[in-house]
């Protein structure tokens, strides 16, 4: 099996729509869904009356070592038309870092990659480095290069930005040696890794151009932050779909499940696998928090998946 990546357009190049979006939302003081007032109400109300209320019936502190706590998630997924050389072929899904929120979190992954007992073919990460959806970026940097030099996969690292990240976060991370995915493929043999640009924040994703130079009967993997794209890519022969965003919850009660999840489709999606139209797809739970970094019977969560015929 060889390397290969379809588009040689420049890095900049591919981030120009994002970017272009960017600054819309910075001349405006706002995201699509996170107006100033909203985010101002979040900030200064919502997250300290959560800390408070926590702390105050002394589970805060627990939530914290929750938070660090990461687990390996190992499933295996069967496809009657995997081609034969990836019987057995392993993935390592890793999503929604939010790495500058959650202080520890950068050592903690490093444990948890180094007591891996398989090397995986491939890894990918699925979105959402940083913590805040604007501002500074630079904590994210270090941590970022702490977690990447962990990694250890034969076919190397592959990227998508979620609803959080600044376009120059791709940057660093392909400096650091992730390739990132901007509304494009690359090939692994016959097995084919898309990447699409984020649908939940900044709606610049292009899952047609990203298939554009992707043969009809590859095996397609789609790397989309949210699961919100099931069923265009259904209809489009994606055979497995990695996502999270959600968090799947972060915060789940005994017997109920997640409180909410942040995505608009149905709530069987919104964490573990799930089937659509003869499609799978896996919702992690993410190894970062968002809001406080916090996690209640939710842990974070590094995905070992094994591909099967």
């Amino acid at each position: 099996m060889t390397n290969s990546t379809l588009e040689e357009r420049s890095l900049a190049e591919r981030l120009e729509p994002r970017i272009e979006i960017e600054q819309r939302y910075a001349r405006l003081g706002h995201t699509l869904r996170h107006g100033p007032i909203a985010r101002a109400f979040e900030r200064k109300i919502e997250r300290p009356l959560l800390r408070f209320g926590l702390g105050a019936v002394g589970l805060y502190k627990r939530g914290v070592r929750n938070a660090l706590a990461v687990s390996t998630t190992k499933i295996r997924l069967s496809f009657p038309d995997l081609p034969p050389a990836f019987e057995g072929f392993k993935i390592l899904q890793i999503s929604d870092f939010h790495i500058d929120g959650v202080d520890g979190l950068a050592e903690a992954l490093e444990r948890a990659l180094s007591s891996l007992d398989v090397e995986p073919d491939v890894c990918v990460f699925t979105g959402d480095y940083r913590f805040e959806d604007s501002g500074d970026c630079q904590l994210v940097y270090p941590r970022m290069r702490k977690v990447v030099r962990s990694i250890r996969a034969k076919h190397g690292i592959y990227g998508i930005l979620g609803n959080h990240d600044a376009a120059e976060i791709a940057v660093a991370l392909e400096e650091f040696g992730v390739r990132m995915l901007v509304n494009e493929a690359a090939e692994i043999g016959s097995l084919w890794l898309i990447g699409v640009d984020d649908k939940f924040e900044y709606r610049c994703d292009d899952l047609p151009a990203a298939l554009a130079r992707v043969p009809p009967d590859g095996f397609k993997i789609l790397l989309s932050h949210s699961p919100e794209l099931y069923r265009e890519a259904a209809a489009e022969g994606i055979r497995l779909y990695l996502t999270g965003h959600t968090h799947a919850g972060q915060i789940r009660l005994p017997g109920i499940g997640a409180i909410k999840h942040n995505a608009q489709c149905p709530r069987r999606m919104a964490f573990g696998a799930w089937r659509h139209d003869g499609m799978q797809g896996y919702t992690s739970a993410g190894v970062g928090c968002s809001s406080l970094p916090i996690r209640f019977y939710c842990p974070p969560e590094l995905v070992l998946i094994e591909l099967a015929r």
